[in-house]
């Protein structure tokens, strides 16, 4: 089947094993100095590993790979002795609502209930979150989640939440969100998730906010790219915020 799956630059990798803790299905392996996939099928393509590499040899690819099998990661975890992850089909905690993803808790999809309105003030130097999903990370999130469909769709450029301090209240509320940077990241990867994300999602519309660092723009750059490539008319707007958090436009 072809379908998104972790693969390793052997000329960029030092061995380090970095990698290979963070993989919660025992996906990756140390062989003769260098990080190996073991077996396609052990391998959720959710790339929990991504972030871990120093050498940034590890990314997502899209090719023929045999279908992510839970029951042949238990029985290679249970072979080292470790337990198996708890993937989609465990019982979801209360507090949230799992949907498809991976071992890692990190990279596992999730919809919370949507914040409850405040009725009396908040403490001093407290706030209400307006995140009401799980992952946010454009390389983690699934393009097919349910959170997606039907909504507002915020992509932000992940140095913005710092630089403004409204985020939550002025841009994230009610909206599903997607996050990265084009700096330091494949744009050409961020066009392609996008591209799948509005293709496969009822999206009603896109917001892109980016810092006014010209490096920032990829990110809309990405974005336009995308909603050209899926064909559809979908209500796009682009906003910048300066680096000392202002509105810039």
């Amino acid at each position: 089947m072809l379908r998104k799956i972790v693969t390793i630059d052997q000329d960029k990798c030092d061995g380090c094993g970095l990698c290979v803790p963070s993989c919660a299905e025992g996906a990756i392996k140390l062989i003769n100095g260098k990080a190996v996939l073991s077996a396609d099928n052990l391998c959720d393509g959710l790339g929990a590993c991504l972030g871990e590499c120093p050498r940034d040899a590890i990314h997502i690819e899209e090719r023929e790979a045999d279908e992510f099998d839970e029951a042949a990661v238990a029985k290679h975890l249970a072979a080292q002795g470790k337990p198996a992850p708890v993937h989609q089909h465990a019982a979801p905690a209360p507090a949230a609502h799992h949907h498809a993803g991976g071992g890692c808790p990190g990279s596992r999809a999730m919809s919370f209930a949507p914040p409850q309105t405040e009725t009396a003030a908040a403490p001093s130097g407290s706030r209400q979150s307006q995140l009401a999903q799980w992952p946010v990370q454009l390389h983690l999130v699934s393009t097919s989640a349910s959170y997606f469909q039907g909504a507002d769709l915020l992509i932000t450029a992940d140095c913005v939440p710092v630089a403004y301090a409204g985020y939550h209240e002025d841009f994230l509320k009610g909206k599903a969100v997607v996050m990265g940077c084009p700096k330091l990241d494949d744009n050409n990867f961020y066009t392609q998730k996008l591209t799948e994300l509005f293709t496969k999602s009822d999206i009603k519309s896109i917001t892109v906010l980016k810092m006014e660092v010209p490096c920032c723009g990829g990110i809309a750059m990405a974005a336009r790219q995308a909603l050209a490539a899926c064909g559809k008319q979908i209500e796009y707007k682009e906003v910048t915020i300066g680096i000392q958090g202002q509105i810039k436009g």
